[in-house]
């Protein structure tokens, strides 16, 4: 047996665990324990076989604590099982076994929203996902394409799908309680299924779950594919319920242009925050997100594509119409997507050189 891992954090303030969630994904797995006052902890690995062991400061262990071996997932990546005692006067030991060995990250996050304090600790893998490696596996699948009406193309053109917010990160709220992550995701999943059909065209999602990743990894996998488009899918509320239609968002070098965009855009920018992003980790990635995105030609061609997307689109209604929950409107609203898509391909064709180039 062999310790690898000693983090440590001090809160002044005696805390109770009063909700606790497991967020499985290939990409990461996060572990939340809320509060209402920050908790105290020591974090160590043991080896042979992999654990982590986490110890809380607690006087007590909550309900919320004793349900969490209940949450794993059978399907989790990287968590075999969870137990939870305690393990001496005023100290509750959790420990994780592990699947295989893990990086993990262990911060807290201070009340914003809904959520009170939260301690959270984040599972990834040794080697990470490979993005480009899962793009080309999924596109050497043979495909049920008639050749004879195929068009000839240079490369396939990659088309990265982000379904915005996840896990921690609910989005909007509709009226009669759906999520927008949901909704985002569904819709998502459709819009791939259809790029997925074209002969010339290939997709990638972001997230294929109910997780969060934060804005610059989503940015940084359409990178490592080399995307031709990153298109970003929300179901936006708005402070006025008679609110309706669609808007495409690009990077602004100045202000906002209107007072749905601020507040639009105020909300989306809090989304980090809300999903719980590790502010430690996080700064170089999101200047180098934020330069890349500040480019004159991606915010042109953001426009370019956003005019060909709306056009398709038309009057698209809101969260809070129950119409946006409907599978057949989804299908409509993801048609519509395809469509602005194929019309920005045609007009602006990839370029040959791509890890997708056809022989």
């Amino acid at each position: 047996m062999a310790v690898v891992l000693l983090v440590s954090c001090i809160a002044s303030a005696e805390a109770q665990v009063l909700s606790s969630r497991i967020w499985p994904a290939r990409d990461y797995t996060r572990l939340t324990l809320e509060s209402r006052d920050e908790i105290k902890f020591t974090l160590f690995g043991v080896k042979d076989p992999e654990r982590l062991v986490l110890d809380l400061e607690l006087a007590e262990l909550s309900p919320a604590l004793l349900e969490l071996n209940t949450k794993v997932a059978a399907d989790d990546p990287y968590v075999q099982g969870l137990r939870v005692a305690h393990n001496r006067p005023g100290v509750v030991r959790l420990v994780l076994d592990l699947k295989a060995e893990v990086k993990p990250q262990v911060f807290t996050l201070k009340p914003i929203a809904e959520y009170g304090h939260r301690l959270v600790l984040d599972l990834y893998p040794v080697v990470p996902f490979d993005p480009l490696a899962a793009l080309i596996e999924e596109s050497e699948k043979p495909k049920a394409l008639d050749k004879s009406k195929a068009p000839r193309v240079a490369r396939l053109a990659i088309i990265v799908i982000d379904a915005g917010h996840g896990g921690e990160d609910p989005g909007a709220t509709g009226r009669h309680g759906s999520r927008e992550k949901n909704i985002t995701l569904t819709i998502a999943r459709r819009l791939k299924a259809l790029v997925d059909a074209e002969p010339n065209m290939r997709a990638l999602l972001t997230r294929d779950g109910d997780y969060y990743l934060p804005l610059h990894v989503r940015v940084d996998k359409a990178r490592k594919v080399k995307a031709d488009l990153f298109v970003s899918i929300h179901a936006d509320a708005f402070i006025r319920a008679h609110a309706r239609g669609s808007s495409v968002f690009a990077l602004s070098e100045r202000r906002a242009t209107s007072e749905a965009a601020s507040w639009l855009a105020k909300k989306e920018n809090e989304a980090d925050l809300v999903g719980g992003v590790n502010l430690d980790v996080k700064d170089v990635y999101l200047k180098r997100t934020l330069l890349d995105l500040a480019q004159t030609a991606t915010i042109d061609h953001s426009l370019r594509l956003g005019d060909l997307v709306l056009r398709r689109l038309g009057a698209v209604n809101n969260l809070h119409r129950p119409r946006v929950e409907q599978a057949s409107y989804q299908n409509r609203l993801a048609r519509a997507l395809l469509d602005g898509i194929r019309d920005y391909v045609v007009k602006h064709p990839p370029r040959p050189s791509s890890p997708l180039a056809l022989n």
